[in-house]
């Protein structure tokens, strides 16, 4: 991928929106899969009293817009400002109880665990049938749009055509901890990351646009290099994280 291309994928703007500033990319087609748009707000004239405790607006209770949800509430249900990162704004904004939560947690997500997405890890990469994996580096794109293999050779997967991943481990029955992406994803519960389940590797199907059938694509775990694997396990739990835990809400 040359740099052009890459910086234009990464080109941001800043721009205003009733909610407040927000840092999104400059080509639509390029933001994030897990990006949220803002929710139309509840008109004011629907709004007579808070729809979470009903409480009565007047001149002292007055009325506000959860910016995730876009309900309304009195100051008392809706007085949290907390990161949304999945819209882009550059500062906390105000948010009722429960969606706050929900935000809260999707902000350690990007604290944590994106970063290690973003660094990449180690592995040996096997595609389809083959019987010669090769060692390459994964990493998240910065718009969390593809994932990028490079070794001798550079692979882009869009993670929205991604279908199914597993979850390779030992210590459990073969297939017990199968993980289906997106459509079935809803239901399934994380992977464990304690008891005597050890992570080995990722096995993933995705489609080709403009192609038929389903590319497969299994990931292993380095295990002659102590750091390196530390941190490849890492990265498979982030990226579980990710296809589990970054849906729309």
């Amino acid at each position: 991928m040359s740099s052009e291309v890459s910086a234009r994928r990464d080109a941001k703007k800043l721009v205003r929106s009733p909610s407040g500033l927000r840092m999104v990319p400059e080509h639509r087609a390029f933001g994030s899969p897990f990006g949220l748009e803002e929710p139309q707000w509840v008109p004011d004239k629907e709004c007579r009293r808070c729809m979470q405790c009903d409480a009565k607006f007047d001149f002292l209770t007055r009325k506000h817009h959860c910016r995730r949800c876009g309900k309304c509430f009195c100051d008392r249900c809706c007085s949290q400002k907390v990161p949304l990162r999945r819209m882009c704004f550059v500062d906390p904004v105000r948010q009722c109880a429960e969606c706050a939560l929900v935000s809260l947690k999707e902000a350690e997500f990007y604290d944590k665990q994106l970063k290690v997405l973003l660094s990449g890890a180690t592995f040996l990469v096997t595609f389809g049938n083959s019987e010669k994996p090769e060692t390459m580096t994964c990493r998240l794109s910065n718009n969390q749009r593809y994932l990028f293999l490079d070794g001798d050779s550079h692979y882009e997967i869009e993670i929205v055509h991604i279908s199914t991943v597993q979850i390779l481990t030992e210590g459990f029955p073969p297939g017990e901890k199968d993980i289906h992406a997106y459509t079935s994803l809803r239901g399934s519960q994380p992977a464990s990351e304690g008891g005597n389940a050890r992570a080995t590797g990722m096995f993933l199907q995705y489609t080709v646009p403009g192609t038929e059938g389903v590319t497969q694509l299994k990931l292993t775990v380095v295990e002659d290099v102590t750091v390196g694997r530390r941190q490849a396990v890492a990265w498979l739990v982030a990226m579980h994280k990710l296809l589990y835990e970054s849906r729309d809400q």
